[in-house]
């Protein structure tokens, strides 16, 4: 009984090996490590794909920018390239494997090997290397078999023994690593040494090409079948005789089983995986408009969420135009507890309920950055990056404000490769190390608070003797037994090194050296003195600066905070009759997210007396409702009866008859009638 229940156990793990394979996603999550080198494996020996890494967060805002324009690439390039993506926050060990060290981090894999890697969300370098890891993968795409090494050198060099090709043909075998091919990027570098000493190049076969896999494929099921028949007839055979047990059977082969089995199984998740967008909810699109629209939102942070909302609601069908970022808010990964109804809820949580809540009062997203807006003439005209112009009677500028930096020496350097303005996006990469927070108010506070759940110790650098911060987060990062206040104190230069070059084997491209941070000089404003903090990064909070440059200075600024939109008393309007400012835009001094959420809702209102003031309507619904009355005037008879819908009802093709039944004659015409009647058959 023991020996048949084995053999049906091991039959129904073969038949999952032979299931056809399911409709592949266009963009894999990994799960965990072995998927990872599973993948790398399968296509390095059997596609030779290159594959193509994104290390992303959910709470990172240009990784959510990024995501579109990734998954769009990953359609393109489907069948030609495997793209995946790696959540940091869950898979530590991938990301410090390869010495990630912000975010989204992209790396291109072409035959296992690692081949390019850049950080940021740049889809132009996306792109680029894409198309690169594209070219070496068909150049490396080569096989170079023993028979055809010896024909080549009994043409190029005929005093070369038989016994200097073999060993030559097993050191390029070697190299491969392609089960004792001389194949990939050994045999291409092989081919090009060759071609420089002889001047001619050996002659190559294509390595992967699909009637090989699909021969391959075949092979490999009959092998199954054949296997299949062989267990069951095994099993027939010992039917009569002693149990088979596992202690029956090597160690090498439970072993060899065991690994085969774990390898079906990572890839068995790769190949049934679907599309998951829960990340990157896809939002309702812009679609342009013969007419102008009523109000164009720039900013998709509580500010302008909160316009689209109100906005939204009152019937003007606002327009988005922003990245799918959202703001500061979506940096935050402290739970939002100063904003009245929301508890156990992080920033990006927020903005994504923000977001549902506009799109369903009928607001739509356009997801790009403005660059102008001309305000010479009436509409406005916002102009997009990528090139599209959007008409519109309003504009609510909600663009918030983006982090201050230092300015000192070593820091532009070192951006993204350990220094950052957002914890909450690249704290994870530091886990069990030292960092360095900078600044004192509820921003440097809350990016310390961060750190200090993965870092092993967060050292916040002060200016001054005290906090600025509200009490509660200040107390909060005292009580912390891992975190450091360094008082009266400025960051004058930030220090870095490169990590050691990677091992590369004969053949391939030398990677580029990695610039990672080692030490913060700070200076005690009181004595003078400085001293290093030994530090593996820095996260900058000290401030922020609002974003207001693709303006123009067409709209009046605050005379006390520079960058900041001055606008009319208690209201949002600014210089500019038609426009609006909301959020961090015009603020200044709270720049809390709830303030901006309320200035979004004045904005929204404040748009909305505009419009009906200077009798901005829906211009198209006011066409459709024009044309409609003058199709009805084209119907209507001018006669003392007054207008009837069924009058002439016979009178054109396609109109509908008169329901109305005849009149009866009257009897003078009936008797006319039937004289004639008569007249006639005489």
């Amino acid at each position: 009984m023991a020996s048949s229940n084995f053999v049906i156990l091991t039959v129904l793990l073969l038949s999952l090996l032979l299931l056809p394979a399911s409709c592949r996603p266009a963009v894999r999550t990994i799960r965990d490590t072995p998927q990872f080198d599973a993948l790398l494996k399968k296509h390095s020996e059997e596609t030779g794909l290159p594959v193509i890494v994104d290390f992303y967060s959910e709470s990172c805002g240009p990784c959510r920018q990024i995501a579109p324009a990734y998954k769009k690439l990953a359609k393109e390039m489907e069948g030609k390239a495997v793209f995946v993506k790696v959540d940091v926050n869950s898979q530590h060990q991938l990301s410090s494997r390869y010495g990630v060290r912000s975010m989204p981090t992209f790396l291109f894999f072409v035959g296992g090997k690692k081949f390019k890697e850049f950080s940021g969300a740049g889809e132009q370098q996306l792109r680029q290397f894409t198309d690169q890891s594209l070219l070496k993968a068909e150049r490396e795409n080569v096989e170079l078999p023993f028979e055809n090494l010896m024909e080549y050198y009994a043409v190029n060099d005929p005093m070369k023994a038989e016994e200097d090709v073999e060993k030559v043909h097993k050191a390029c075998a070697k190299q491969s690593k392609a089960k004792g091919a001389c194949a990939g990027g050994a045999a291409a570098e092989l081919g090009r040494k060759l071609n420089k000493k002889y001047s001619k190049r050996p002659k190559t076969v294509k390595r992967f090409t699909p009637q090989e896999k699909s021969k391959e494929e075949n092979s490999e099921k009959a092998e199954k079948d054949t296997g299949k028949q062989k267990q069951k007839k095994q099993s027939s055979k010992n039917a009569g005789s002693s149990p088979l047990t596992l202690s029956s059977i090597p160690k090498e082969d439970l072993l060899a089983e065991l690994e085969k089995r774990n390898l079906a199984e990572a890839l068995a998740l790769d190949e049934s995986e679907e599309d998951d967008d829960t990340s990157f909810p896809p939002p309702s699109t812009y679609a342009p408009s013969s007419f102008p629209e009523r109000v164009v939102i720039i900013g998709s942070g509580p500010a302008g969420l909160s316009a689209a909302v109100y906005a939204a609601r009152a019937g003007l069908k606002p327009v988005v135009v922003a990245p799918p970022m959202g703001g500061q808010l979506q940096g935050k990964g402290v739970d939002v507890e100063n904003y009245p109804g929301l508890f156990n809820v992080t920033g990006p949580e927020v903005v994504s309920k923000m977001r549902e809540q506009a799109m369903m009062f009928g607001t739509v997203f356009e997801g790009d950055v403005v660059t102008k807006i001309e305000t010479d003439e009436r509409p406005f005209k916002v102009e997009l990056k990528e090139g599209k112009r959007i008409e519109t009677h309003a504009v609510i500028v909600a663009t918030g404000a983006d982090s201050v930096w230092l300015g000192v020496e070593g820091e532009y350097e070192h951006r993204g490769a350990g220094v950052s303005s957002c914890a909450t996006c690249d704290g994870h990469l530091f886990r069990d190390q030292t960092v360095v927070v900078v600044g004192g108010g509820d921003s440097a506070m809350e990016d310390a608070l961060v750190l200090s759940r993965t870092s092993k110790e967060v050292v916040v650098v002060v200016r001054r003797d005290v906090l600025r911060a509200s009490k509660v987060l200040a107390d909060r990062v005292q009580e912390k037994s891992n975190i450091k206040i360094v008082w009266n104190s400025t960051v004058e230069e930030i220090k870095g090194g490169v990590l050691p070059a990677e091992a590369v084997e004969e053949g391939e491209e030398p990677t580029e050296p990695k610039k990672v941070v080692k030490a913060a000089v700070v200076k005690n404003s009181s004595t003078g003195e400085t001293a290093e903090i030994a530090c593996d990064a820095v996260f900058v909070a000290i401030g922020h600066s609002p974003n207001t440059e693709f303006l123009g200075g067409q709209i009046k600024e605050s005379s006390e905070h520079k960058g900041y939109l001055a606008v009319d008393g208690m209201s949002s309007r600014t210089s500019v009759p038609g426009i609006f400012a909301a959020g961090d835009s015009a603020d200044a001094v709270y720049r809390q997210a709830i303030t901006s959420a309320g200035s979004g809702a004045m904005a929204a209102l404040d748009v909305e007396r505009y419009l009906s003031e200077h009798g901005l309507g829906n211009e198209e619904e006011e066409f459709e409702r024009q044309m409609m009355e003058e199709m009805m005037a084209d119907e209507v008879v001018d006669d003392s009866g007054g207008y009837n819908a069924y009058e002439n009802a016979n009178a054109g093709a396609g109109r509908k008859e008169s329901s109305k039944a005849p009149e009866k004659p009257k009897k003078e015409e009936v008797k006319k009638e039937e004289e004639d009647e008569e007249h006639i058959e005489l």
